[in-house]
This record gives C-alpha cells, structure tokens and sequence, in this order.
C-alpha cells in the first residue's frame, strides 16, 4: 500500500492491491471483551471503574492501513507525490463490557474513554513524522463499522486530512479579517438565537449547524477556546465528565432518529513539529477550535449522500433541534 496525492483536490488516498476491504467482523468470540483469550497489541490502557481491572484501551489494528515503521520517503512521479503509508491506526476500545456503548455506559467510563484519547493524541503528536491524528467511529453497515464490541479509531498520518485543511484555512482567514475565532463566534451567535442548540452543559454545547451536510448533523464544542482537544482535556480532566454525559445524551437522541452514525473528533494538526510551508500553523492556537461532529446515516435521505458537489439536507438545523430535543432519552 501507498499513499498517493490528488494534484487537483489535493486529498491523499491510500491505495494498493492488498487494501482490506473493512467489513463488520462477526466472531463467536470477542477478541476485545475483558474475559477474552486474545491477546491484541496492547498500547495503553485506562484504570477501571467500579472494580474493573480497566476501562478502556488502545490496541494495535488487527488489518492496519498505516505502519508505524520507517520513514515515509515522499517523491516525485512525474507531476504527481507518492509517499510510504507510514503512520498509526489504532482501535480505541471504549468499554470492557460488549455491550458498553457511548450511549449507554455510565459517565465514569465514557469519560475515561476520552481521556484515553487525549492521552493517545498527545504521545502521537510527540513524533514528528506525524502531522494530524485523526479520531473517529463508523457505527452500522452502511457507516463501515468494522468490529461489534464497542469500538473507536485512531490513525496517525504524514498529511493533514483534507476536510481539516478546509477548517483550517478558512479559520485562518476569519482570524485575518477580525482577529477572533470563527468557531467561538459561531457559539456566541447559536447561544443568542437559541434556534439550533440542542443543549448546554457545563463548559460543553451540542448543536446543529447552520447550514448541515446531512440531516440532524450534530456538533459538540467547548464554549472556552482551545485548538486542541489533548490539551484541553489533559488540563482540565474533571471536563471530561460534563463532556462525556452530553455525548451520551446527543448519541441518544440521535439514535431515535437514526441508529447509524459517523463520529469524528476534529481538533489542531501536530504542532510541536509545524509545518515550514504552511503558514496556518502561525496562529492556529488563537483562529481554530476543537470540536467533534456526529452525521448519522438515514436511509430514507440517501439523496444528502449523493450529491457530493453540494450538499443536500432535507431536513433544516432548526427543524431537527426540536425533533431531537423531543426525544426521550435517560437523565
């Protein structure tokens, strides 16, 4: 496998014959379950919860599309780049338990999985091959889920992802024209209107955004700034728990909607290690945000997942906060 660059869209795209197709892998026994036989690489691991021997843990991939190994040797190719597919993938158990998913698991373990997240983005920033951690969970068939047990994923890359870039120039710019964040404007001004919020909780706030790529497409943000999620939440651990409680309530509205999600985390590329050429790494700290955004998958809207060039939701912001904050869900 390689990594091979877009010279128009400028996206990489790993490629190669032996590329895994991910698929939901179905066993009679759990290879990430606490009482399991297997033995996975393990690579770190949370204290456990009401006597558990852990809580959550980060294990090597079993079929991994990055190697931690070597150099990635970027080249030339005529007008193209190609590199090494060096980096890290890694699955982010979230719960001993089979059954301990985001939105049903009690606080303390949901905010020990983030924890465990923040302290795998900070050991990885600390290799300077790395220039973005990425930090998602694919949950369904039609989302790519890979494993039953409750599972997240954790790659490191030699790029930016190209959605991040987007971010980052466009956070870049807004701090240019009026030396403030676009993310904390875009709070102050949905806490204003109070037509998108879904909810506040402590330093945290859910919402829709204004102009969504997908139906119910919901985001989570601290109200006080901060590029990077590690930092944050390294620094101030106790708001992890208010963080993890309003990530488990917004997974369960959304599930009433729709079972089948898409989670990401977004937050600041690797800047103990900057890049030279670009120059958004200048004043990242005070115009980017961290933030995670959740798109759940409804087959019934299929055409939002079609139209590619411009996005389609059928469903506005406005109308979908007052679906989700109908929702029954646990206190």
């Amino acid at each position: 496998m390689e990594l091979r660059k877009d010279p128009i869209t400028r996206s990489w795209v790993i490629t190669g014959d032996d590329v895994p197709e991910p698929a939901p892998r179905s066993e009679t026994a759990c290879r990430f379950c606490a009482d399991s036989t297997a033995v996975p690489q393990l690579v770190s691991t949370m204290p456990g919860v009401d006597g558990g021997s852990w809580s959550a843990r980060a294990v090597v991939h079993p079929s991994p599309v990055y190697r931690i190994e070597g150099e990635p040797s970027r080249r030339g190719d005529g007008i193209y780049d190609r590199m090494r597919s060096v980096g890290a993938h890694e699955v982010l158990i979230e719960n001993p338990r089979h059954d301990g998913h985001l939105w049903n698991a009690s606080d303390a373990e949901i905010e020990q999985f983030l924890l465990l997240v923040a302290h795998r983005i900070q050991d990885l920033k600390r290799d300077g091959r790395f220039k973005y951690v990425s930090i998602f969970k694919n949950h369904g068939t039609s989302a790519g889920q890979e494993f039953e047990h409750p599972t997240a994923q954790l790659t490191a890359t030699t790029f930016v992802p190209r959605r991040v870039l987007y971010e980052l120039r466009a956070g870049r710019d807004y701090f240019k024209q009026k030396e403030r964040c676009v993310f904390c404007d875009i709070i102050s001004q949905e806490l204003q209107q109070d037509q998108r919020v879904l909810e506040v909780r402590g330093d945290f706030i859910a919402l829709c955004p204004y102009a969504p790529r997908v139906p119910y497409e919901t985001w989570i943000m601290p109200r006080s700034h901060d590029a990077a999620f590690e930092r944050f939440g390294l620094a101030r651990a106790g708001s992890m728990r208010d963080l993890g409680v309003l990530l488990r309530r917004t997974l369960q509205r959304i599930r009433t909607i729709a079972e089948e999600f898409h989670l990401v985390l977004h937050t600041s590329p690797n800047t103990l290690h900057p890049s030279e050429s670009l120059n958004y790494w200048k004043t990242i700290d005070e115009d980017y945000h961290w933030h995670i955004e959740i798109l759940p998958i409804i087959s019934a809207k299929a055409k939002s997942y079609t139209f590619k060039e411009v996005y389609y939701s059928p469903v506005a912001s406005e109308t979908a906060v007052v679906r989700l904050r109908e929702a029954k869900i646990d206190p």
